[in-house]
């Protein structure tokens, strides 16, 4: 079985689209997108330096769009070759991707989705003191309680031992200065807490979006970052990717269902390698793909494994 992940906010990097934009068309459909969006994207992902790329507002629409590049046209070789995306998945805002590369938002809608969100949590954290730091190591059920006992929300499960938490900065200073035994802290370069309280003013507007865009039932099984499960209902997906914003994400809890699901490869869409080291260190029977650029969509059917269709098997 092959999934496709899209990966979230902080591992964008300069000049990002510019292996996407050789070909015309590709830069015919960002140039629409970015009208959707209001935003910029081609100078995002071309010209614009580091910390203008991490910038909320900026970042998510623009990783969104990586994903989409990418993703669209791993789907399309997939089925040229025989081979069946079974799930999709993305870590916080990249399950917009994910849900339009399941077939139930519009790219387009995509995008323009996620350049509200960015701008709403953006807004969110100017009026907030707010900060995340990584936390690697460590009992589980202790690391946990020392993040809810300093006054900080655990906001990421990224895999065993991979923590993130998420409060004010105070908070997150005291912390930082006396960690959980056995663990190892690193304070993230961003702009608040997310996936916390903090960003509850980021709902309202980001909900009223999402009622203006047609969303349809998904066509490929959605692996929510929520809980792991699996969802395809158009209501229920809505209101999971509203819940999100201030609600922890779960990565640990979909790398399970992959294994549950005896997913045999992850083709991780670009920036890939965040996620694909995850994939790598937590799926060892699964074959990881990263996607970087065009040049890999005429080798990958040589690099997944499982996922053939009945009627090329």
């Amino acid at each position: 079985m092959i999934t496709l992940l899209a990966p979230g906010q902080g591992v964008q990097t300069p000049r990002m689209l510019t292996p996407w934009l050789k070909d015309p068309d590709r830069r015919r459909l960002i140039q629409n997108w970015s009208e959707r969006a209001d935003i910029d994207l081609i100078g995002l992902g071309t010209t614009a330096g580091k910390d203008e790329i991490a910038r909320t507002e900026n970042a998510q629409p623009l990783l969104v769009t990586a994903a989409l590049l990418a993703g669209l046209p791993v789907l399309d070789a997939l089925a040229d070759a025989g081979l069946v995306c079974a799930t999709v998945a993305g870590h916080s805002v990249g399950e917009l991707a994910a849900a339009a590369l399941a077939g139930a938002l519009d790219p387009a809608d995509a995008v323009y989705l996620a350049a509200v969100r960015g701008r709403a949590m953006a807004a969110a954290c100017a009026a907030t003191s707010g900060s995340m730091t990584a936390v690697l190591g460590g009992d589980p059920e202790l690391v946990t309680t020392a993040i809810e006992s300093a006054g900080l929300t655990v906001a990421n499960h990224n895999g065993p031992g991979q923590v993130v938490a998420a409060g004010p900065i105070d908070a997150i200073e005291s912390f930082l200065s006396a960690p959980p035994a056995g663990t190892a802290v690193r304070r993230l370069q961003v702009a608040g807490a997310f996936h916390s309280p903090a960003m509850r003013s980021a709902t309202a507007p980001f909900a009223e979006a999402i009622a203006t865009v047609p969303m349809r039932d998904a066509g490929i099984d959605i692996v929510s970052n929520a809980d792991g499960t699996v969802v395809r209902d158009a209501t229920q997906l809505g209101e999971r990717l509203i819940a999100q914003i201030t609600a922890p994400v779960r990565w640990d809890l979909c790398l399970g269902a992959f294994r549950a699901a005896d997913i045999t490869s992850a083709i991780c869409l670009p920036p890939a390698d965040v996620l694909a080291g995850i994939a790598s260190r937590t799926l060892p029977a699964a074959t990881v793909v990263r996607i970087s650029s065009p040049r890999e969509f005429a080798k990958l059917s040589t690099k997944v494994k499982g996922g053939r269709s009945d009627a090329a098997a």
